[in-house]
């Protein structure tokens, strides 16, 4: 297993490379350099309504948002590792037409013992 900030750094490296291609994706299959941090034949995403999606699901969802926004921006509040596991907070910023949603999210990134994400919970704050 990575030791130390290794996990960290490769949850802010996936965060980074998602930023970098929300303006350029137009299919799922755009999403294929995710792909290099991801057990994709393992991976499971828990959402905040508890919706499971495997990788194909995942990247279509990722699709789908990205075509209702504009820009996508995030900052980090918090990111800790314990074992396997990355808890990672931020603030999100979703932009379309001049108006920006703002929630609050934490993701559990879950690894396996090669480093590759196997798994995420997703959890939310939003204003109503």
């Amino acid at each position: 297993m990575a030791e130390d900030r290794a996990l960290i750094d490769i949850v802010l490296r996936y965060q980074e490379l998602m930023k970098q291609l929300v303006p350029t994706v137009k299919t799922a299959a755009d999403w294929a350099p995710l792909a290099d941090f991801v057990a994709t034949d393992q991976f499971e995403r828990v959402g905040t309504f508890l919706e499971v999606q495997d990788w194909q699901q995942y990247t279509q969802m990722l699709t789908d948002w990205v075509s209702r926004i504009d820009t996508f921006e995030t900052t980090v509040r918090r990111i800790s590792q314990v074992g396997n596991l990355v808890y990672f907070e931020i603030e999100e910023r979703h932009l379309r037409h001049g108006a920006t949603l703002v929630v609050n999210s934490l993701t559990v990134f879950e690894f396996t013992d090669d480093a590759t994400i196997c798994h995420l919970n997703v959890y939310l704050q939003q204003g109503r």
